[in-house]
């Protein structure tokens, strides 16, 4: 039996794309086994898998200077000594990276043992873990046809989408945002990483956006305002699981951030869509750079947070309704590749090299 590694994590968005490629490395006969942190993040993400799972106790890796660097310096060696242990258990044949500064040790960790590598990057430009491993992988499958960067093979895959989006019902999405579905339904993902301000602008636009719209405000964990219950048309959740893809699919239209894996999602089931990054001050700027990709290829309107106020928020969704049919013209346009084929393609290759 082939044995696979996947890692990855730090985020939710390093962790949930590795599912449909977990699925079908499964439905091949491969034995799959997860390394995430020690924080239970990772593990709660990928419980329902079916895979074992190993905690290693990472240090982060950041591009600012701060006191934990210190710590981390001695984190980030110990944690590659985890790695080296765990993998000496599991004896894979090859291993999936899907980035984070949890998967960085691992990473080295199999290259010490001469295990071939393959890492996958969201965003349009790769983050650091993934800039860090590429002396030690073998290829490197990147979301965005448009990524450039040095690496020994670089192969344009997508990223992996949940089925479950794919395959989102649109009665069941307005039982769980409570709606009728007798007029157009607006969701806003404000998330909780520098949800703050998306939240603010929105909660101020309410009255003149259910005057069009029902509003279904996804706002973040411990985000929700008390005094904002019981306006018509607006409801609020702290976040949405399982119930997410068929939320999309009773959508007419999305006000989100410009994530990798969000805006990926929001193209691949064709939802005309209204990002808002975040600023280069709270991220590195990998929000924006997606966000100027979609716009770039008509797939995107694109607002930037400093320039986002009520007045801008409402007239911007009000023109994307308005000119809805030509938006979902352009998004038919998007070609989604089949992103956890074209891995598990590349894993097989990278595991045909190293026999």
């Amino acid at each position: 039996m082939i044995r696979a590694v996947v890692t990855g994590g730090g985020s939710a968005g390093h962790v949930v794309p590795t599912l449909p490629v977990v699925e079908a490395l499964q439905a091949r006969g491969w034995e799959v086994t997860f390394i995430g942190s020690d924080s239970g993040l990772e593990e709660r993400l990928v419980t329902t898998a079916g895979v074992r799972y190993f905690g290693v106790r990472p240090g982060k890796l950041r591009r600012y200077w701060s006191i934990e660097n210190l710590v981390d310096a001695f984190r980030v060696p110990l944690s590659m000594l985890q790695a080296f242990g765990i993998l000496g258990r599991v004896r894979p044949h090859v291993v999936f990276s899907k980035g984070g500064f949890v998967a960085f040790p691992v990473v080295v960790a199999a290259w010490l043992r001469g295990i071939p590598v393959v890492a996958h990057e969201s965003d349009l430009s790769p983050g650091l873990a993934n800039r860090l491993s590429l002396p030690f992988i073998a290829s490197l499958c990147v979301n965005f046809d448009a990524t450039r960067i040095n690496a020994r093979r670089v192969i344009h895959t997508g990223t992996p989408v949940r089925p479950s989006l794919v395959q989102g019902d649109r009665e069941r999405g307005l039982q769980a945002a409570g709606f009728s579905g007798e007029r157009p339904i607006l969701a806003v993902v404000g998330g909780s990483l520098g949800a703050e301000r998306l939240n603010l602008i929105v909660r101020e636009s309410v009255s003149a956006l259910t005057g069009t719209f029902d509003v279904l405000h996804v706002c973040g964990a411990g985000k929700i305002d008390d005094s904002c219950f019981g306006i018509p048309g607006y409801e609020q959740r702290d976040f949405i699981g399982d119930d997410w893809g068929d939320v999309l699919a009773a959508a007419d239209l999305v006000v989100s951030r410009a994530g990798a894996n969000s805006l990926c999602e929001l193209l691949v089931l064709r939802k005309p869509n209204l990002l808002v990054p975040l600023p280069a001050s709270a991220s590195r700027g990998d929000q924006i750079e997606n966000a100027a990709y979609a716009e770039s290829r008509g797939f995107s309107m694109v607002v930037r947070e400093p320039d986002l106020t009520p007045e801008v928020l409402v007239e911007r969704v009000n023109a994307l309704h308005s000119d809805s049919a030509s938006w979902q013209a352009r998004l038919e346009g998007f070609q989604a590749p089949d992103s956890a084929s074209l891995i598990v393609a590349e894993l097989e290759a990278a595991l045909k090299g190293r026999r």
